[in-house]
């Protein structure tokens, strides 16, 4: 893949306008529960319990952002928050049908999902929309280091069921796409001054300490009702993946950190490459939908 030329934040801004895609991705549900073949069954359903939350909290994104659209006068990012908000949505209602299927082998993540609903709808109700706006860019700054850690291995997606391996790519590139309209918002309204640092900086270490807080239980009840807790090859493969060589997760330590930076933007890590595997991605998504 050839190496693209080093560009300034600004630049590489004014390059980066997201587009609404309506994919559908005919996802098997019979296979809901193994559908990652190589990665195994603990990896898949922890996949599965990430989906769990997508839907909601792009929901939430979508709502934190708008509440602030007025406000934006730069028309190109006001164009932008449009895309961005058509993207969440897509993203949102294809993980619906992603999730239907897990929620009817596994009811224990519908009950996850009410519990999240309640969580964001009480913060979104309760909490001030600048706090709001702090925990979406954190989250978008999570989903953004899951896109680029699917995108930047190809061992990640390999051996995986083809529909549910394509919706998870295209996730993440359009992930990679609109990961900094959010934060863009952000320094619009907010500014960039010590304040503001500290209002994003404690979003991140909040959002930290409460999604893992529910997932990771979750997850494991998740395990528990498939009867996987004890699947030593499983979690032999979950821990490749996560954080062995594979390491999704371990390979993403330092761009997480880095959000802690004073003057920060997400495109300081420039993963722009990623992006010219978009025309190639719709032709073949094209034939497997065929």
């Amino acid at each position: 893949m050839t190496k693209l030329p080093k560009l300034s934040i600004a630049a590489v801004k004014s390059m980066m306008q997201p587009t609404r895609r309506d994919l559908n991705f005919k996802l098997d549900p019979e296979i809901i529960g193994e559908w990652h073949w190589a990665a195994g069954p603990i990896f898949t359903n922890f996949l599965n319990t990430f989906s769990t939350v997508l839907p909601i909290g792009e929901r939430f994104f979508i709502r934190s952002v708008r509440h602030y659209r007025s406000q934006i006068t730069d028309p190109e990012l006001k164009k932008a928050v449009t895309a961005f908000i058509g993207q969440e949505a897509m993203h949102g209602r294809e993980h619906e049908t992603y999730n239907d299927a897990f929620f009817s082998r596994v009811p224990v993540g519908a009950k996850f999902e009410k519990l999240v609903q309640r969580i964001l709808e009480g913060a979104s109700e309760h909490l001030p929309a600048s706090l709001c706006l702090s925990a979406t860019i954190a989250l978008e700054h999570f989903t953004a280091l899951l896109g680029e850690a699917v995108l930047s291995d190809e061992r990640v997606s390999a051996g995986a069921d083809p529909h549910y391996a394509a919706l998870w790519r295209w996730h993440a590139l359009e992930e990679v796409e609109h990961k900094a309209v959010a934060y863009d918002v952000w320094e619009a309204v907010m500014g960039d001054d010590w304040k503001a640092y500290g209002i994003r900086s404690f979003g991140l270490v909040a959002a930290t300490v409460i999604f893992w807080g529910l997932v990771i239980p979750t997850f494991l009840q998740v395990l528990r009702t498939e009867g996987q807790l004890t699947n030593v090859d499983g979690w032999r493969k979950f821990l490749r993946y996560t954080v062995g060589d594979i390491g999704m997760l371990r390979r993403q330590l330092g761009n997480y950190f880095s959000y802690f930076k004073p003057g920060f933007h997400p495109w300081d890590h420039d993963n722009r490459h990623h992006l010219e595997q978009l025309d190639n991605f719709l032709a073949y998504h094209e034939k497997l939908s065929a």
